[in-house]
C-alpha cells in the first residue's frame, strides 16, 4: 500500500530544469515543494573536474540509453544522460550557448509558441546568467549560473581559431552576442575552474529552505490522476512505492526521454500505442514522443606533432595541480573552441557548429587515445530529420525505444558532408597546419562525397541535445500545460518544438526560468 505525502508542487527530475524550478518556486515561503530525482547526489569527484566529464559515461551517474538501429547509418547510438542532482548539467561539456534569435522567433511564428520569441526569452537568459566578462545589454552579470572564460585553453584550440579565420570566418569573442556567426573560444558554465551545474547554481542555495524537500534514489513510476486532473506522483523509495500528492501542480522535468515516457506509462499519449501495452488512456495525445530530434556530430581527426595532448594531463601531478589551483589541462572542458556558420548561401542563420578538441575524441570519448591527436567535429544544428520515442513496456523502469531517425532527411547528410569538407580545408591553412601530422580518422582526406557519407554513417554520434518529444503546440500549450489534462506541466528540453542552434543546456535553464514565472503568475 502506497504511503502518501502532500505538497503544493511535485517536480519530477532534479536536472537542468528541475533544479531551477525548485529554487524559484520555493522563493515563495508558502509553497511546499517536493523534488524527486531517480539518481544520486552529485558526489563523484569527476563530476566537478571539467576535463573528466566523459569518464562519467556508462557509470551509475548515467541513464546509459541507446537508440534503435538507425535506418540511415545501420548502427544504434549510445545516448548518455545525467542521472544525478544537476542531471545533464552535471555530465555535459559545460559550453554556454543560447542558440540563435531565429530559433525562438521560429518557435513563435511557426509552432504556436506565443510568448517564446527572442525578445520574450532574452530576459530569462539574462536573469539566469552570471557572466564574468560580458555584460549588458545582452548578458546578465549577477545570475546564479556562473559563466566564465575557461581557465585553460590548449595552443591547438587557439591555432584552430586562427586557421578558421584565415579560411574565411570572422573572429568572435561572444557566440551569444548580436551575431552568432564566427570562430572563437567557448565560454563555459564553470566557477573558478570547477563545473557549475544547476545543482550548484540553483539547488544548493535553496536546500536550507524549510519548504523544499529533495529525495534522491526516487524514480517516479506514474503521474496519479483523478479523472483528467493530475493530483500527485507515485515513486519508489528504497523499493517501497509512495505517493506524493500535489495540491497545485505536478511538473515533469525529466528531459526529452524520461518526460514523454512517464506521460505514456501514466496514460497520456498516443491512445493505440498505450492500449498495446495495456495502459488505460487518461488523455489521447498523439504528439507525446513524436518530433524527437537531436544534433548529430561527426569528427575529422589528425595525429599531431610538435605539441602536447590533453591526455598528457591525466597524471598524479596534473590532478594535484588542478586540486590546488583549479588551473591546468584538467580545467579544460575538452570542447574548447568552435564556430557557427552557414554551409550554403541564402540561409537565415547558421546550420553548422564546430567543436574543437585538442586530443583524439570519438565514440563519445570512450576510445583510449593511441597517438597524440586533434579533433574537429562538425555538428548539424539545423536539423530536418524527425524521429520518435515509444514504450517497450508499461513498466516505468524499462528503458524506452528511442529513434531519432538520423539522416532520414537527405538534406541533413548533405549539410554534414559540407561541414566535414570545411574542416579538412581549415586544417590545410593557417597556423594549425604545422601541428597536424597526418589523417587519423578517416585515414585519408581526399574523399569523394560518397566516401565522406560513409565516414559519417560509421562515426556519427549524438551531441547530447535531444528535444521535442513534448513540444509546445502539440503536447503542451505556450504556458507548458499538458493538453487534455489539468494541473500537469512539462518543463524541460522536451517542450522545445525545434532544437536551438547550439548546445541546449542554457536554453533548458531559460525554459525553466520562464516556466517558474508562468506558474507563479509573474513576468520577467
Amino acid at each position: 500500500m502506497a504511503v502518501q505525502e502532500s505538497y503544493d508542487y511535485v517536480i519530477v527530475g532534479a536536472g537542468s530544469a528541475g533544479c531551477v524550478l525548485a529554487n524559484r518556486l520555493t522563493e515563495d515561503p508558502a509553497a511546499q515543494v517536493l523534488l524527486l530525482e531517480a539518481g544520486a547526489e552529485d558526489t563523484a569527484d569527476e563530476i566537478h573536474i571539467p576535463a573528466a566529464f566523459a569518464s562519467l559515461f556508462k557509470t551509475k551517474w548515467d541513464w546509459n540509453y541507446e537508440t534503435v538501429e538507425q535506418k540511415h547509418t545501420g548502427k544504434s547510438l549510445y545516448w548518455p544522460r545525467g542521472k544525478m542532482l544537476g542531471g545533464c548539467s552535471s555530465i555535459n561539456a559545460m559550453i554556454y550557448i543560447r542558440g540563435n534569435r531565429a530559433d525562438y522567433d521560429g518557435w513563435r511564428d511557426s509552432h504556436g509558441a506565443e510568448g517564446w520569441g527572442w525578445d520574450d526569452v532574452l530576459p530569462y537568459f539574462k536573469r539566469a546568467e552570471g557572466n564574468q566578462r560580458l555584460g549588458g545589454p545582452l548578458h546578465g552579470t549577477d545570475g546564479p549560473l556562473h559563466v566564465e572564460d575557461r581557465r585553460f585553453t590548449h595552443e591547438l584550440s587557439h591555432a584552430w581559431v586562427d586557421s578558421a579565420v584565415a579560411w574565411g570566418l570572422k573572429r568572435t569573442d561572444d557566440f551569444n552576442g548580436e551575431s552568432q556567426e564566427g570562430a572563437g573560444l567557448y565560454q563555459v558554465t564553470c566557477k573558478r575552474g570547477r563545473r557549475w551545474s544547476t545543482a550548484d547554481a540553483y539547488l544548493r542555495p535553496a536546500l536550507s529552505r524549510p519548504n523544499l524537500t529533495v529525495k534522491t534514489g526516487a524514480p517516479a513510476t506514474r503521474v496519479v490522476f483523478e479523472g483528467t486532473r493530475a493530483v500527485g506522483v507515485s515513486y519508489l523509495d528504497k523499493g517501497v512505492e509512495r505517493t506524493a500528492r500535489a495540491s497545485a501542480e505536478v511538473i515533469l522535468s525529466g528531459g526529452a526521454v524520461n518526460s514523454p515516457q512517464l506521460l505514456m506509462v501514466s496514460g497520456v499519449g498516443p491512445a493505440e500505442h498505450l492500449r498495446e501495452h495495456g495502459i488505460d488512456v487518461v488523455a489521447a495525445l498523439p504528439g507525446v514522443g513524436e518530433n524527437l530530434h537531436d544534433h548529430p556530430a561527426c569528427g575529422i581527426i589528425w595525429s599531431t606533432r610538435g605539441t602536447t595532448d590533453l591526455v598528457d594531463a591525466a597524471t598524479v601531478f596534473g590532478l594535484a595541480r588542478y586540486q590546488l589551483t583549479r588551473r591546468g589541462p584538467l580545467a579544460s572542458n575538452i570542447g574548447e573552441a568552435g564556430a557557427f556558420y552557414p554551409t550554403r548561401d541564402g540561409l537565415p542563420a547558421p546550420d553548422m557548429q564546430i567543436h574543437v578538441v585538442p586530443t583524439l575524441f570519438y565514440d563519445n570519448g570512450m576510445r583510449e587515445p593511441t597517438v597524440p591527436g586533434f579533433t574537429s567535429g562538425a555538428t548539424l544544428v539545423d536539423v530536418a530529420s524527425r524521429g520518435r520515442l515509444r514504450l517497450k513496456s508499461a513498466n516505468p523502469l524499462w528503458k524506452p525505444e528511442i529513434d531519432p531517425a538520423y539522416y532520414s532527411e537527405p538534406r541533413d547528410m548533405e549539410t554534414m558532408i559540407a561541414g566535414l569538407r570545411s574542416l579538412i580545408e581549415i586544417g590545410q591553412v593557417g597556423p594549425l597546419r604545422r601541428f597536424l601530422d597526418k589523417p587519423f580518422l578517416p585515414a585519408r582526406h581526399d574523399l569523394s562525397d560518397s566516401e565522406l557519407a560513409e565516414h559519417i554513417r560509421e562515426n556519427t554520434q549524438t551531441l547530447y541535445h535531444p528535444v521535442g518529444t513534448c513540444a509546445i503546440g502539440s503536447v503542451v500549450d505556450p504556458r507548458l500545460r499538458v493538453n487534455g489534462v489539468e494541473n500537469l506541466r512539462v518543463v524541460d528540453a522536451s517542450v522545445m518544438p525545434v532544437v536551438p542552434r547550439g548546445n541546449t543546456n542554457a536554453p533548458t535553464i531559460m525554459v525553466a526560468e520562464k516556466a517558474a514565472d508562468l506558474i507563479r503568475g509573474r513576468s520577467a
